[in-house]
C-alpha cells in the first residue's frame, strides 16, 4: 500500500525543527544499539544493516551502537533480509544496503540545494532503483537468476519517523506510554489473513506459508509495491527494526518487554562498560539477539533499536 498523501512541510536537513508558533522546537536525541548474527543452523549470514546520518551536505556512516542528536540531522536505519540459492541472497542483501546509502544522499544533497523533499516520494524512487538493480543482476548472472530482498527502514527527523518496507523483515514502534504496534505489514499470506483478524498470532507462526513472500525486492518480480508512511512521536518512544530470524524467536509480548530495557546496557557509557562498574548488560540489540538464538536460531538475526529523548537546547 502506497501512501501519496502530501506530507505537511518539514526543515530542510540542517535546518532547525520549529514548533507551530516558529520557535527552535526542542531537538531530539537518539540512542541506538544494533546487530547481526548467523544463528545456529546457517554457514552464512544473508541479513544486512545500516545507520545513516546526513546534514544534507555529508554522509556518515554510524556505528553498532551510539548517542547523537537530530539537530541539524536526520538519521536512517535500516535492514534487509537476501535470499537466493547459494551465495546470492547474501549478495542480494549487500547490494541492497550498498546502493541505500548511496542513492538515498543524492536526495539530501538536492534538498540542500533548495529543492522540496518529500519523504515518501524519495523513499519510494529509492525502493524502485533497487528493485531494478536486483531484477537487472538477477536477468544478467546465472548465479544470480531470483535473487531478491527484505528492505525496512527508518528515516528519522526531528518531527517524524518516515519508514518504507517491503518483505518479512518488520518494523515496531514502541511508545513510552502505550503498547507495541507493528509499523509494517508482512507481504506473506498469513501476514495478510492476520491483517484481516482471521487468524492470531500463534497461527501466523504456525502457517505453512508464512516464509513464502508475495513482495519482494527483485526475486525475478516485474514491479515493487513497498509499503510506506510515517508516524510522529514523542521522547521516549522507541522504534525496532529487524529481519524475521529474530521474529522467529521471540513473539511480540517478548518484544515489548525486553523493548523497555537500556538501549545501551546497564553501567556502560556510549556502549562500552564503565571503569569500575560490575555486571553491566550489553547493549539491547545484543541482548535480542542472545534470547532469540537461546529460543531458536534457525535462521540469521538483525535487530536495530532505537529510542529517542528529548535534549533541551
Amino acid at each position: 500500500m502506497t501512501n501519496k498523501h502530501a506530507e505537511p512541510a518539514a526543515p530542510e536537513p540542517g535546518e532547525p525543527a520549529t514548533d507551530d508558533s516558529g520557535k527552535a522546537a526542542d531537538c531530539i536525541r537518539l540512542t541506538w544499539s544494533a546487530l547481526t548474527h548467523r544463528g545456529k543452523v546457517r554457514k552464512n549470514n544473508e541479513d544486512a544493516f545500516i545507520g545513516l546520518c546526513f546534514d544534507g551536505h555529508e554522509l556518515h556512516h554510524l556505528g553498532k551502537f551510539g548517542e547523537a542528536s537530530t539537530d541539524a540531522l536526520d538519521f536512517v536505519f535500516a535492514v534487509s533480509d537476501g535470499m537466493g540459492g547459494a551465495q546470492a541472497g547474501e549478495f542480494a542483501s549487500r547490494i541492497t544496503i550498498d546502493k541505500l546509502s548511496r542513492w538515498l544522499p543524492r536526495s539530501f544533497r538536492l534538498s540542500a540545494s533548495g529543492v522540496a523533499l518529500d519523504h515518501t516520494e524519495v523513499l519510494q524512487e529509492v525502493f524502485h532503483a533497487i528493485h531494478a538493480e536486483l531484477v537487472h543482476l538477477g536477468h544478467s548472472y546465472e548465479e544470480c537468476r531470483d535473487m531478491g530482498a527484505t528492505l525496512s527502514l527508518c528515516w528519522i527527523t526531528p518531527q517524524k519517523v518516515f519508514f518504507a518496507h517491503i518483505g518479512d523483515s518488520r518494523i515496531y514502534h514502541l511508545p513510552k506510554s502505550g503498547a507495541l504496534r507493528q509499523l509494517s505489514h508482512d507481504h506473506t499470506h498469513p501476514g495478510w489473513l492476520r491483517r484481516q483478524g482471521k487468524i492470531n498470532e500463534r497461527q501466523a507462526r504456525q502457517h505453512p506459508m508464512k516464509h513464502m513472500l508475495n513482495q519482494a525486492l527483485g526475486a525475478g518480480r516485474q514491479f515493487a509495491d513497498p509499503q510506506l508512511g510515517a508516524v510522529v512521536y514523542e521522547p521516549g518512544d522507541r522504534f525496532l527494526i529487524c529481519s524475521d530470524g529474530l521474529i522467529d524467536g521471540l513473539w511480540d509480548h517478548h518484544l515489548e518487554e525486553f523493548g523497555r530495557e537500556p538501549v545501551l546496557g546497564s553501567n556502560t557509557e556510549n556502549g562500552a562498560p564503565i571503569s569500575g562498574k560490575t555486571a553491566s548488560q550489553p547493549p539491547l540489540a545484543e541482548r535480542l539477539i542472545a534470547e532469540a538464538l537461546d529460543r531458536s536460531g534457525r535462521d540469521n538475526l538483525t535487530a536495530i533499536v532505537i529510542e529517542t529523548t528529548a535534549a533541551q537546547r
